[in-house]
C-alpha cells in the first residue's frame, strides 16, 4: 500500500471509532442554522469524503474492504442499539455512495464527491436516526451538518487540484 492508501485506509476507519465516541459522550450538538445533530455527525461526513478518496487511491475493491471493516468496527465500538444503527447505516450509505461516485468520477472528481456525499449522507442520516431514537427529529442537522463537511472537503479538493496545476501565463 502506497502513503496516500494507507492515509485514507487509516483516516476512513478512524472516523467510525470517533463518531460512535462522540455520539456516546456528548450526545447532540448544535450544527448551525439553530439545528441540532448527534455529535459523531460531521466525523461521518468526513468519513463519506475519505471513502471517496480511498477509491481515487485504491479502487473500488480496498472500498469495499474498508466499508466490511468500518461495518464491522462500527458495531464492536459502540452499545449494542447504537452499534447496530451505525453498522447499518454506515454499511448502506457507503455502499449508496459508492454507487453514485463509480459512475460520475468520469465527469471529474468534485462532481463524484459532491454527488455521491449528497446521496450517502441522506441515507446514512435517515437510517441511523430511525435505528437509534425511532425519530427523525435531528434529520435537518444531520444534513446540514454532514453537507458542511462536504463542502469543506470539496473547497480542499479544489484548493489542492488548482495548487497542483502549472501556472500558465
Amino acid at each position: 500500500m502506497n502513503l496516500r492508501t494507507t492515509a485514507a485506509f487509516t483516516g476512513y476507519l478512524a472516523t467510525i471509532p470517533t463518531a460512535n465516541l462522540l455520539v456516546t459522550h456528548f450526545g447532540a450538538v448544535p450544527v448551525g442554522f439553530g439545528l441540532m445533530a448527534p455529535a459523531g455527525v460531521f466525523t461521518i461526513g468526513l468519513a463519506l469524503v475519505l471513502r471517496d478518496l480511498l477509491h481515487e487511491a485504491a479502487g473500488r475493491w480496498a472500498v469495499l474492504a474498508a466499508i466490511a471493516a468500518g461495518t464491522v468496527l462500527s458495531y464492536l465500538l459502540a452499545d449494542p442499539a447504537l452499534a447496530t444503527a451505525s453498522a447499518v447505516a454506515f454499511g448502506v450509505a457507503e455502499l449508496a455512495d459508492m454507487a453514485v461516485y463509480t459512475p460520475l468520477r468520469r465527469r471529474g472528481l468534485l462532481v463524484a464527491v459532491a454527488a455521491s456525499n449528497a446521496v450517502g449522507l441522506v441515507v446514512d442520516s435517515v437510517l441511523f436516526l430511525h435505528l437509534a431514537f425511532g425519530s427523525l427529529a435531528f434529520l435537518p442537522g444531520q444534513i446540514v451538518a454532514k453537507a458542511e463537511m462536504t463542502l469543506l472537503a470539496l473547497l480542499a479538493l479544489w484548493a489542492i487540484a488548482r495548487y497542483r496545476r502549472p501556472v500558465t501565463a
